[in-house]
């Protein structure tokens, strides 16, 4: 599939033996099965947050604001992180990082299922991201590894696109089955077994792989990268729910300039940790920034809509997860299906081609109301998760194609960065915009002050502060709470639409020629 990874492998003894040994290497396809766990674990755990939020609520009785910075800390250290990490998985190896980091995820899901606070719930997630950040850049450089055959590697990239899509709508599914048995904190405890299976056999079937002469790892870079990212992603939060604060200034002023001095850093540096001349390939740059653009505009969708289906029509939350199955069933079968599309018409056809259909989808849910039928909420999941899964998974081919193979943790990194940057800022905008009109409702006539101040901090807090009324009182209460909620999910919907439009639009003549490696080798 990479042409790239092709002339690497084959510059380094026999050219038909460094393919035939890749093509028949022994438990390759199971391998590949374990790095996919990794990846749909960490989309997983990314979205099931989601479905728990009105339970969490309940025990933890967390702020609105502090429930925004439980969604999204997860996606702000992985952000921060995952450029660093990708480097890091270069230099002292791809597999060690993976189960090192495996091993971590799972002791910090324990912590975030027992946290007693809102604060404590805070600082758990952020570990987890620093956990999660050290899995996903592994996973598609130790793919280029396992799979040296082009038609092999080409459908191992597929079935990765295709479960690192699928994990945002599997999430619910599996939570909700949790949710309808358990306590909230069970669906962080799922993360144990399958860690536990990742490292067992990972151990055994992952093959190491490392930039053999990666230079030094600098720690300055690391710090830069960090700060740069959790500075940007904060300011816009503050932005977006408190306005112009000397915070946001603050955070703005100094997210921006670590990341000048990051970029100029890298520039000088004989072995930076992101060479940033890869993003002189207008290929690279065009699908990273369409990712990003993407998962921005789904992110606000995704973060509320397992509340819509429980808290707004009443759903259990088994019945919620099972609502949005069908963005998994369309971004698995898309997934596969992808390169196989993309050579036979085009990247940019298959690229914008998704991305427009997900932006009328999401513009479908702008007519969306308290008592919408199914079959236009189900019809516009399908819609997104096929979509998505056509978008994602060639954007992934084409930013790994752009890089030698010593750089795969790196480009990796980059296409994740994207990703978690886009889930950080979609929730932040459109998670803060949601909140805004939610906050903005009338409190009916007769509803205690305190009772009101608790039901406008979130849609959750609203139906537990309506259990201690009157029945016509919580009814009137619960309903205004649900009205002014749909209203801000609706004109998230409509600003998610215009995003990802646009972003067909930019991707459709930023991807003009752009081919698939296994096309540019034949």
């Amino acid at each position: 599939m990479i042409t790239d990874t092709v002339r690497h492998e084959k510059g380094a003894g026999n050219p038909g033996e460094s393919h035939i040994e890749g093509a028949r290497r022994p438990g390759r396809w199971l391998a590949l099965g374990v790095l996919v766990l990794a990846v749909l674990l960490v989309a997983v755990d990314a979205t099931v947050l989601g479905l728990a939020t009105p339970f969490l609520s309940e025990d933890l009785k967390p702020t609105g604001t502090q429930l925004l910075w439980i969604g999204d800390v997860y996606s702000f250290v992985i952000a921060g992180l995952l450029v660093s990490m990708g480097s890091l998985g270069d230099r002292i190896g791809r597999k060690k990082l993976l189960l090192t980091g495996a091993t971590a995820f799972g002791a910090v899901s324990v912590l975030t299922a027992y946290a007693t606070s809102p604060e404590l719930m805070i600082v758990a997630r952020a570990l987890l991201g620093v956990a999660g950040a050290t899995l996903m850049p592994s996973t598609l450089a130790l793919i280029r590894n396992l799979f040296h055959d082009p038609r092999e590697r080409s459908l191992a990239i597929g079935v990765w696109g295709a479960m690192a899509s699928a994990g945002a709508a599997v999430g619910p599914v599996v939570g909700g089955f949790l949710l309808e048995h358990f306590w909230w904190g069970s669906v962080f405890l799922i993360n144990l077994p399958v860690m536990a299976v990742l490292v067992v056999v990972g151990v055994k079937l992952l093959p190491e792989s490392k930039n053999p002469d990666p230079g030094p790892w600098d720690l300055l870079s690391v710090g830069l990268s960090l700060i740069g990212m959790i500075g940007i992603v904060y300011a816009i939060k503050e932005l977006a729910s408190a306005g112009a604060t000397p915070g946001a200034a603050v955070a703005a002023v100094l997210g921006v300039g670590s990341l000048a001095w990051f970029v100029r850093r890298q520039l000088t540096l004989p072995t930076p940790l992101l060479d940033m001349r890869l993003f002189r390939n207008r290929g690279l740059s065009a699908a990273v920034v369409a990712d990003l653009l993407t998962v921005l505009g789904l992110s606000g969708l995704v973060f509320f809509l397992s509340q819509f289906f429980q808290l707004v029509q009443g759903r259990s939350p088994l019945e919620a997860g099972l609502a949005e199955l069908p963005a998994a069933v369309g971004a698995v079968t898309a997934g596969l299906i992808a390169g196989r599309a993309a050579r036979r018409f085009s990247v940019r056809v298959v690229v914008a081609g998704g991305l427009a259909a997900i932006g009328l989808a999401l513009g479908a849910l702008t007519f969306l109301g308290q008592a919408t039928g199914y079959p236009l909420l189900g019809a516009s999941l399908l819609v997104v998760g096929t979509g998505a899964g056509f978008a994602f998974t060639v954007t992934a081919d084409v930013i790994l194609s752009s890089v030698p193979k010593e750089q795969a943790g790196a480009a990796s990194a980059v296409s994740e960065t994207a990703y978690e940057l886009g889930a950080a800022l979609g929730i932040a905008l459109l998670g803060s915009i949601v909140t805004g009109v939610y906050r903005d409702f009338t409190t009916p006539a007769g509803v205690p002050s305190g009772t009101a101040a608790a039901a406008h901090e979130s849609l959750g807090g609203a139906v537990e502060a309506a259990a201690g009324l009157a029945p016509d009182r919580a009814e009137a209460l619960v309903s205004a709470a649900q009205v002014a909620f749909v209203d801000g999910l609706r004109i998230a919907s409509g600003i998610g639409a215009a995003v990802l439009l646009a972003t067909a639009v930019a991707a459709w003549f930023l991807l003009k020629g752009q081919k698939l490696a296994d096309d540019a080798g034949h």
